[in-house]
This record gives C-alpha cells, structure tokens and sequence, in this order.
C-alpha cells in the first residue's frame, strides 16, 4: 500500500516551496501511480531505470501529451530530489517520449467573440472581457485582486504568471466602468463579511507571516470572488475564494452552443483571439509576446498561421488573376 507518510512529506516539501495546491495535487498523484506502475516498491528503492520505463508507459501505452509526460517527469524529480533527497540528473533519463502537438490553436473572429460574450449570463461576462480584452488565462484572471487593476496607467498585473513570473498587460478602456461598478460590488459583500467575522483571503505563505493583517484588507480581496464561503483544504480555514474555474468553463460553453458559433471555444479560445486580433491590427509580434507573457517568440508565432498574412500567408490561384 502507498505510504501515507511519504506522500505527507511530498505534501510538505510542496508547500514549503509555495506551491499551488493544484501543482500539490498533480504531483502527489503522479508519485502515486508511479509507485502503483512498480508494484508499489519504495521510491528510494528505484532509480533512473524505473522511471524511464514509467515515463515509457505513459508516452506508448497511454499515448499522453508531451506536456503530460513533462509533468510527471518533474512530479518525480521533485519527489527524489526534495522528499528523498537523491540528486538524479535529467539529462540521464532516456525515456521514449510523448509527440509534442502541433495544432494550430482556434480563434475566433471579432464578431464571434463578442457574440458569444453577448450570450454570456451577467456573473461569467466580466471574467470573460478581460480574457479577450487582456489575453489573461483563465486562472490570471481569476486569481487578480484588487490591487492589481490599475484604472490610471490602464493596465493589469498578473502576479506569478506560468512560470512563476509577474507581467503587466493592457486593461480594456471599454471595461473600465464596468469594472469599478463591479469592484463597488465587491466591497460592499466584503464590508458584509468583515461585520460577520470572516472577510480574510487566501494568501500565499510567505505573505500570510510577513503581513497577518493583509488578508483581510481591500486591495487583497479577489476580483472576482465566489459566492460562498469554502473551506481552504490545507489549512481548515473557512474564507470566500474566487470564482470557480470549471464554472466559467462551463458557461462559455454553454454561450458558444447559444451562439451557434461551429467552433471548439473555451475560454483559452480568447486569449488565442486575443492575440491574433492584436496581430491583425498591426502590432508587432515581440509586443504581443511581452502582453501574452511567453518566454520564446517562437510560442507566439504560432499566432502567424492563422493570420491572413504572415509565413503561410499564400493565395490560393482561384484568387489571382491571370
């Protein structure tokens, strides 16, 4: 049977390192089925042999996605490295690997985003805006509060982004409004939590010592909050956290079948729109990868390929004269 106490200690390391509870989650997991895949050996009993054939196993027999297969591979070098405190060279690890995809992402014209925007119900329409007017990624957006709006310089911060990295984006001058409108809302919901002996929000640790006071003050409340109150699974404490993920997802879905809209559109689909809609407008590739957050152009060249111009830019000869 898995160890309970070793997964403890994972659970452990993982929070030391501030990392988020879904990273917690996926890596507990993935030391898990690996231990589950060797018959429920000891991690400190295998070594680069057994976790090339685990990666193996994913990659030709459970036909995973490269960034799947990544993922797991950093869920075991941190399990032996941090918990077990083994040092394993990567670069040893000769596993047969997962394809990596090559899909050219959907996107949606002007019009369609907005439609489907327009099909949106009131609580889901904001969130969404701002995943096509900033090119955030679902959980960028929901995880802002509300210092990181600034109305003046009409720009967003989004604090440890992928990769842990923080970045500034635009803030659409069409929501600006809406958005303190909704942030009046906000507050007074607060105001109503603070007189009934809650109001505090999920702070990263470090923070959480460094500023006791700070989880219960206005700018560190969540833009988007959820309509009740939780439980946090790490630490038993009952707060209000932001606005559901998989509920927002739903609710795209359920504008674009509204819409009628024959595409795959989730709310990745806008910062894809996002993108591409900047580069038809003219700006230059190396902004739209500084506003996206990509560590390489070569990610957000992909954008090219959808374009009317750009490397696959060619005319079909129906459309030429002779």
């Amino acid at each position: 049977m898995t160890s309970p106490k070793l997964l403890d200690l994972m659970r452990d390391a993982i929070r030391r390192k501030h990392y988020s509870i879904r990273t917690e989650e996926a890596y507990c997991d993935w030391a898990k089925r690996y231990i589950l895949f060797h018959n429920k050996r000891h991690p400190k009993d295998m070594d680069i042999p057994e976790i090339e054939a685990f990666l193996t196993h994913l990659a030709s027999e459970l036909n995973v996605a490269s960034s799947t297969q990544n993922q797991a591979l950093s869920a075991l070098l941190f399990l032996y490295r941090d918990v077990l405190k083994i040092e394993l060279d990567p670069d040893e690890i000769n596993a047969a690997r997962a394809k990596k995809s090559q899909r050219i992402p959907v996107v949606l014209t002007k019009a369609e985003a907005l439609l489907v925007i327009e099909n949106l119900a009131p609580q889901n329409r904001l969130p969404v805006q701002l995943l096509y007017g900033s090119g955030l990624r679902l959980m960028e957006c929901l995880r802002l509060r509300v210092k990181d709006l600034d109305f003046n310089y009409r720009q967003i911060t989004v604090r440890d982004g992928k990769g842990f990295k923080d970045r500034r984006t635009i803030l659409p001058e069409s929501l600006i409004e809406f958005l303190k409108s909704h942030l009046q809302l906000v507050k007074n919901i607060h105001l109503r939590d603070l007189a009934d002996g809650y109001g505090n929000v999920y702070l990263p640790g470090a923070l959480e010592r460094k500023y006791p006071s700070a989880q219960k003050e206005w700018i560190w409340q969540y833009v988007f909050p959820a309509n009740r109150f939780s439980v946090d699974p790490r630490s038993g404490v009952t707060r209000r956290h932001h606005l559901s993920e998989s509920g927002v997802q739903k609710a795209v879905r359920k504008a674009a079948k509204l819409s009628r809209v024959n595409k795959h559109v989730t709310p990745h689909t806008f910062r894809h729109s996002f993108a591409t809609h900047l580069l038809e407008d003219g700006y230059d590739i190396r902004t739209v990868q500084e506003l996206l957050g990509h560590k390489d152009v070569k990610t957000t060249m992909i954008y090219t390929h959808v374009l009317n111009r750009g490397p696959l830019a060619v005319r079909s000869p129906l459309d030429t004269k002779p």
